[in-house]
């Protein structure tokens, strides 16, 4: 995902009524973090952000890519 305006972006999950918003973020990690502390990273935003694991990339020089996710509040205009 190019530029800063796509690391944290709402998306429509699935169509109709209840439609289900979703709220990504893009972690770009070095291959000097170690998995533990990684692991620990996530859990925090896991339990803290409420934030869940979308995906994980891994590439050849070791950097690992991972999107989160959260569930976007959909906020009726009032005005």
């Amino acid at each position: 995902m190019p530029g800063k305006n796509h690391e944290t972006a709402v998306a429509k999950r699935r169509a109709g009524a209840s439609a289900a918003y979703y709220e990504y973020r893009t972690v770009t990690l070095p291959r000097t973090i170690s998995r533990g502390d990684v692991r620990k990273l996530l859990t925090d935003e896991a339990e803290y952000g409420r934030w869940e694991l979308a995906r994980t990339r891994l590439y050849i020089g070791g950097t690992r890519k991972v999107w989160l996710r959260r569930r976007a509040m959909r906020v009726d205009s009032t005005l």
